[in-house]
Parts: C-alpha cells; sequence; structure tokens
C-alpha cells in the first residue's frame, strides 16, 4: 500500500505542478502585454486549486490513474490540463498577436521547467549524489512538462497551439479555425482517446513515442549534460 501510495505521488505532484505553472505562465504573460483579468480574476497564483478544472484535473486524471493500476500494477503516465486563465485579447494592442504570445508562454514555460529539471539530473550515474527519489521525481518532472508542453501545442483551439495558429494564420482563415474551438475539446478527446481505443491506431501516442526521446536527449544536451551531438535524436 504505501508502494502504490509513494508511486501515485510521484506521478500526481510533478504532473499538478506542470498544469499550475503552465496557467500561471499565461497570466503573467497576458499581465506583460497589458491585461491584468487573470489578477484581478485571483488566476496570478501557483495554488493549485485556483486552477482545478472538474475533467482535465480530476476525472481525466482519475481514469489514467485507476487504468494504469488495474492493468500494470504501477503509474507510468499522467495527463491533464486545468481550467483556462481567463484573458481580454481585446487589451492588447494586436489582439491576435498577443492572445498567440500568451499561448506560447505555457508550453514554454514546461520546456523551461524540464531544462531546469534536466540540469539537476545525473545521467553519467544511477543515482548521483541526489538519491534515486529524487531523481525519479525529477524524471517524471520532466516527462509530465515534456508531455504537456507538446501536446498543447496541437494546432486545435482551444489549445496553445490552435491560439498560436489563429495569431498566425491570414485573418480570414484565423476566423475560420478560431471557430474551431467551441469543439476543440471534443476532438482532442476523440482523437486522443477514443479512436485509439475504438481503432487501435493512435497517431498522438505514435509521434509521441517518437518525440518523447529525442525531447529528453536534446534537453540533457542543452543542460550540458556529455551526450554526443550526432545521437541527440536518439536515447
Amino acid at each position: 500500500m504505501s508502494g502504490m501510495l509513494f508511486s501515485l505521488a510521484l506521478a500526481v505532484v510533478p504532473t499538478v505542478l506542470a498544469i499550475t505553472l503552465h496557467e500561471a505562465a499565461h497570466g503573467y504573460a497576458a499581465l506583460a502585454l497589458g491585461d491584468d483579468t487573470a489578477r484581478r480574476a485571483g488566476r496570478l497564483s501557483l495554488n493549485p486549486l485556483r486552477h482545478v478544472d472538474r475533467f482535465g484535473t480530476i476525472v481525466l486524471p482519475g481514469i489514467l490513474l485507476i487504468s494504469q493500476l488495474l492493468t500494470l500494477g504501477r503509474i507510468v503516465f499522467m495527463f491533464g490540463w486545468a481550467k483556462p486563465v481567463p484573458v481580454s485579447a481585446w487589451k492588447f494592442r494586436n489582439p491576435r498577436r498577443g492572445m498567440a504570445l500568451v499561448a506560447v508562454a505555457g508550453p514554454a514555460m514546461n520546456f523551461v521547467l524540464a531544462w531546469l529539471a534536466a540540469l539537476l539530473m545525473p545521467v553519467t550515474t544511477p543515482t548521483g549524489s541526489l538519491g534515486p527519489v529524487v531523481v525519479q521525481f525529477l524524471f517524471y518532472f520532466m516527462l509530465s512538462n515534456i508531455v504537456l508542453g507538446l501536446f498543447n501545442l496541437l494546432p486545435v483551439p482551444p489549445l496553445d497551439g490552435g491560439r498560436i495558429a489563429v495569431g498566425l494564420l491570414p485573418l480570414g482563415l484565423a476566423k475560420t479555425w478560431a471557430r474551431l474551438e467551441r469543439a476543440g475539446i471534443a476532438i482532442v478527446i476523440l482523437a486522443v482517446f477514443i479512436l485509439p481505443y475504438l481503432t487501435g491506431v493512435d497517431p498522438v501516442g505514435q509521434a509521441l513515442d517518437h518525440i518523447l526521446p529525442w525531447a529528453f536527449r536534446t534537453l540533457f544536451w542543452l543542460a550540458g549534460h556529455d551526450v554526443p551531438s550526432g545521437n541527440v535524436g536518439t536515447i
């Protein structure tokens, strides 16, 4: 029982931190661009409870947690999202560009956090001077941030990638793309969770399987670890 609780903490705590700091980054980016909506709503906070979304923060992680414990007996992967930080785009000098910059801030925060964890992670010895528990925590922290950052770059509103696309596309096409936001989460859930279950085809999962090793190795390289330059894309 204690081992299960320990595995639970190692999986959940890094994910909660990654989600909370991701959302806080959106709010601080908006504030820097002249929009104080998030601050007035009390969302410029590192308190995870202020960012809880019923499905993304509780239901989905709970399903992943229970299914992995029942099928694998351990927790391999956790994922979720938080309640979006409120942003008033009309307060930006250029609303579309401002929203795109605010959207970029979330994944950028996740990648910076993953890099900071890589700075602390010993790669030449299994534990180094940090101890196996800390090393395992850092690994899950890197994994949570990389997956959250990459997932949010999918170009489907209301994910960050969708809002970045709306900021970069020509105005007419941007308006059409922005209309996907109402159905965006349903599209994501269908493509990422339901279709793979029904068809056995998982393009997002397969893409992550290829990108994650490259991302880990690249972050270790950027952190100054001894990674052969010709093999940055593989583990």
